[in-house]
């Protein structure tokens, strides 16, 4: 056993105990509320008749807390509405109901398109943000547009990560009308989480509506200051839902998936293998105590629907980066969060069974997984690169996360994650702490210890140390936010024998220094010409751990806000790296722009033109890289989105080109309504080499990947689900003419969640 296990076990024990004694601890009733807070507008209720169909005709709005939602916090700072909005707020025993009577002088200027679920934030959308324990440290998010298209986030104000990964199940609609629009939200209280007590509770809530037009305007019942490291401590309250207990909220979801696919990896010389593949999979989803969530997925079908967002891969250095997209493992995702991205829930393959345990017991937070994995994917990590590769064994994965918040503004945690199969085991464990000072000082700081053994034969390939080794990774994080001032300083120090293979670390054996401060100048009103500008400067340098510079950037930059929703950053500055014992040097610049010149439409465009170094041949270049993107929603039913990526790298000293790359992503959707879709998405990648002028003339010439998938998803709500869907991907090289087919797929997956 190496010197670090012991202390890696050690914390592990500690983590244990810690969520022991919270959740005894979660088991006290608190008092009632305090009489201090008997001047707080309460929360009425009724159980008056009500319809949810978006037409307020209903009676129990009668009996509603009416909420004026007066102020403009954003591109106005604290200014009165332009528009009016009421909001109206009442509870009949189970559910916790809101109206919304959004007022515009021009009704047919409304942005509302029909949508999935949480892909709205560019419509008109009213909602509320829900501070449920009153402690001004996590809420619940919970939006709908003016069709009804419904939106729920959580929100972490400790770390200041706001998630859409969580999916309640509630009622909404929406309709508009010749004075605005008008929206109804019904949401069980027990899709809450919230502290059972003797009589009242107190709620901090922000009820919310935005309104995109030149400006998209955030108006609020609640002033908010500008440049304030909180965001839940700047909310009203209101009191009521006495007698209301938050309940178990036991789901019960049973899921059948089905595939059938055909597939070889050399389409001139490999014949077809299909395979087919039937699962019966359960997933239980339990409100433990009014604080702490359990799930438990048996023989799930852990697989992604959609395809991932296409991505460039040439000339890259490190490991590309793709987000988790699985319901499974996004849901309370922000748990996890750290300095050190130690958790990452991709690095999961193939599990056959998985649990999990969150939850905010008292003034703590705990997140726990535990997952059998069949295929053990690591990514091996270097100063200068890293290399994905997959061990021939399972593993057994664990996660733990727990943190506590101590008075004064710090958070104190500990992490553990494990994965261990036949010849492997990581593990990692260590501490951090979240500090915050006066309202715009953030401190973060993380310290991990890793143990790891890779199988003989994976570390004589792969270069690595033979039998067991440890290492550390060190993180500190300093924030300054102010209305005209902001700052942001990374330490980062990673030893060579650091690893966190439950996680995304791409790069060991590095010290690394980044920072980020500008000056901004805002409009404190709305303005038709600019609504904020930015000057500043950003870079980064990275060192071996001897001390030798490994790449280094120092950038100028400054943004413009205007109308049409518009945004435009220019950087511009000199680069360095250190490539194959060679140093390289120069310069760059990048240009990001988006424009919303029209409701539904959404351009963005990226430019970089620059030095570079050609990875392949070592030497310095000149890259021209242009990305346009674009979100059109034709009509209310019909959305496209396009992005395309064009690079060009160029010798330097030949002026002779290198390789030419295009990659196409193609998505169209036609939703039907609120609940159900169809989507096309085709993706291709056409990279062009000049191989007489490569170090390896063995370098293919042409590669072309293409792929295509039509989705049909039907959601009466987030577990009950239909997916019905078709894949096709191929490849051309230069020993082909044309592409040619390599894998063909036909899926399915049906759920149904049975609530009590």
């Amino acid at each position: 056993m190496t010197p670090a296990a012991p202390r890696l076990f050690r914390t592990a024990a500690l983590l244990a105990t810690l969520a022991y004694t919270t959740f005894a601890a979660a088991q006290e009733r608190p008092a009632p509320v305090a009489a201090a807070n008997a001047s707080l507008p309460q929360l009425p209720r009724s159980t008056a008749a009500v319809k949810i169909d978006g037409v307020l005709d209903d009676p129990i709005w009668k009996d509603a807390l009416v909420v004026e939602l007066t102020t403009e916090t954003d591109p106005g700072e604290n200014v009165p509405a332009s528009v009016e909005t009421h909001a109206y707020l009442v509870e009949d025993g189970t559910r916790l109901l809101i109206a919304f009577d959004a007022r515009d002088p021009d009704p047919k200027s409304i942005r509302a398109y029909l949508r999935d679920r949480d892909r709205a934030f560019n419509d008109d959308f009213v909602g509320i943000v829900i501070d449920s324990f009153g402690d001004k440290r996590y809420a619940y998010e919970f939006f709908a547009n003016a069709l009804g298209v419904q939106m729920d986030l959580t929100n972490d104000d400790v770390s200041r990560s706001e998630s859409s990964s969580w999916d309640a199940i509630w009622d909404s609609a929406g309709k508009i009308n010749d004075k605005g629009f008008a929206v109804e939200i019904a949401i069980p209280l027990s899709q809450l989480r919230f502290r059972n007590t003797d009589g009242e509770r107190v709620w901090g809530i922000d009820v919310l509506r935005f309104r995109p037009r030149d400006n998209r305007a955030r108006i609020s019942n609640n002033a908010q200051e500008r440049g304030k490291n909180c965001y839940l401590c700047q909310f009203s309250q209101i009191r009521g839902l006495a007698g209301v207990e938050s309940g178990k909220n036991l789901e019960i979801v049973p899921s059948l998936t089905a595939s059938r696919s055909e597939s070889r990896v050399d389409p001139l010389n490999d014949p077809w293998q299909s395979k087919t593949n039937t699962d019966v999979g359960l997933n239980v989803r339990w409100g433990v105590t009014q604080a702490l969530t359990a799930n438990l997925a048996l023989n799930p079908d852990f697989s992604q629907v959609e395809a991932d967002v296409a991505q460039l891969d040439i000339n890259q250095q490190f490991a590309l980066f793709y987000p988790e997209t699985r319901p499974f493992f996004l849901e309370g995702a922000d748990y996890y969060s750290t300095p050190i991205q130690a958790v990452f829930t991709r690095t999961i393959a193939d599990p056959r069974i998985g649990a999990k345990l969150t939850g905010q017991p008292g003034s703590s937070t705990i997140g726990v997984f535990a997952v059998e994995d069949e295929l053990t994917n690591v990514l091996i990590p270097s100063p200068q690169d890293s290399t994905p590769i997959s061990l021939d064994t399972s593993n057994n994965a664990f996660v733990g996360r727990y943190s506590q918040n101590i008075a004064g503004g710090l958070q104190l945690g500990a992490l553990f994650t494990s994965r261990s199969g036949e010849g492997y085991h990581n593990q990692v464990s260590g501490i951090d702490a979240l500090l915050r000072i006066g309202g715009r000082h953030t401190l973060r700081a993380q310290y991990l210890l890793s143990d790891t053994e890779y199988p003989a034969a994976t570390a004589t390939t792969y270069a690595q140390p033979t039998g067991s080794f440890d290492g550390a990774g060190r993180a500190l994080r300093y924030d300054f936010n102010h209305r005209n001032w902001f700052a942001d300083i990374w330490y980062k120090n990673y030893g060579d024998g650091f690893r966190a293979d439950s996680g995304f670390l791409p790069r060991v054996g590095i010290e690394q220094w980044e920072y980020e401060a500008a000056r901004v100048w805002q409009r404190s009103s709305g303005h038709r010409v600019w609504k904020q500008i930015q000057v500043g400067t950003t870079g980064n340098t990275t060192y071996s751990m001897g001390g030798t510079m490994l790449d280094r950037t120092a950038n100028a930059f400054a943004s413009f806000q205007g109308p049409m929703q518009s945004f435009i950053r220019v950087d511009v500055g000199p680069a360095s790296r250190v490539w194959n014992g060679q140093r390289f040097d120069g310069n760059g610049i990048s240009v990001y722009s988006q424009l919303r010149p029209r409701g539904g439409l959404n351009v963005q465009m990226q430019l970089h033109y620059g030095d570079e170094v050609d990875l392949a041949n070592t030497r310095l270049a000149l890259e021209r890289r242009f990305r346009p993107n674009v979100e059109w929603n034709i009509n209310e039913h019909l959305l496209l989105r396009l992005q395309h990526t064009k690079a060009t790298l160029t010798a330097k000293d030949t002026g002779q080109r290198i390789f030419q790359a295009n990659l196409t992503d193609l998505r169209l959707t036609w939703q039907f309504n609120v609940r159900s879709f169809i989507r096309f998405t085709t993706q291709r990648q056409d990279v062009e080499r000049n191989v007489a002028v490569y170090t390896n003339r063995t370098t293919p010439g042409r590669g072309i990947t293409s792929g295509a998938q039509v989705l049909y998803a039907y959601k009466l709500n987030p577990q009950t689900v239909l997916y019905v869907g078709a894949a096709n991907s191929g490849l051309e090289d230069d020993r082909t003419i044309d592409v040619m087919s390599t894998n063909r797929t036909l899926f399915a997956k049906f759920s149904y969640a049975w609530l009590r």
